[in-house]
């Protein structure tokens, strides 16, 4: 199995307080150019097309910030690139919002950690959700458990954040449109380095 975490410009467990928003930032520059698993869009497109559409909608920080981010677990684990086509569910939206939880707030990364929940918390209360689905995102989504029902559906949507989650994952949905315009990565660090947790 390739390791993607060998090609990153340091070890996630090494990144401190100090060095996480550079970290970040080298990860969009380094390897943000991938594939987004079948879409339109590279990794790095997506995110920041994401961040973007959530500050129009919701002009907060740490929102935008969950939106930039939402998808650094892709990133960070340690599975081959093509794991879905094989079906494997990376589950990386728990190893992004872990690596995130270390160094910023749980407004930054909760929605993160729940924003795969978040879409099939929607195709279970909003059965036209669904429609909006791009195939690659429905592939994932039968490998993610498909729409919540019974007692997960109760636990998700009693959970604090979901309202946020939800956001973000309508955010998503929006973030995979060819060759548009967006702000550089390096435009968000001064957002990100204003919401480190102290």
């Amino acid at each position: 199995m390739t390791v993607i975490t060998d090609t990153l410009p340091t070890h996630p467990d090494r990144v401190t307080r100090e060095t996480a928003v550079d970290f970040i930032i080298e990860l969009f520059r380094h390897i943000g150019d991938r594939d987004y698993i079948g879409e339109a869009v590279s990794q790095r497109e997506h995110g920041i097309q994401c961040a973007v559409v959530a500050d129009q909608l919701e002009n907060r920080d740490s929102l935008t910030a969950a939106a930039l981010l939402h998808d650094i677990g892709h990133f960070l684990h340690a599975y081959e690139e093509d794991c879905a086509e094989a079906g494997i569910d990376s589950r990386h939206e728990d190893c992004g919002a872990d690596f995130l939880a270390r160094f910023f707030p749980p407004e930054v990364s909760e929605p993160v950690r729940l924003h795969v929940d978040a879409k099939r918390y929607l195709c279970a209360v909003e059965p036209s959700y669904f429609d909006r689905l791009s195939p690659a995102s429905i592939r994932s989504l039968e490998l993610q458990g498909g729409p919540l029902q019974g007692k997960e559906l109760e636990r998700f949507a009693a959970n604090p954040h979901l309202a946020d989650a939800v956001i973000l994952r309508r955010c998503d949905e929006g973030a995979k449109v060819k060759d548009l315009r967006t702000p550089s990565i390096e435009s968000y660090r001064p957002m990100l380095e204003g919401l480190l947790k102290p």
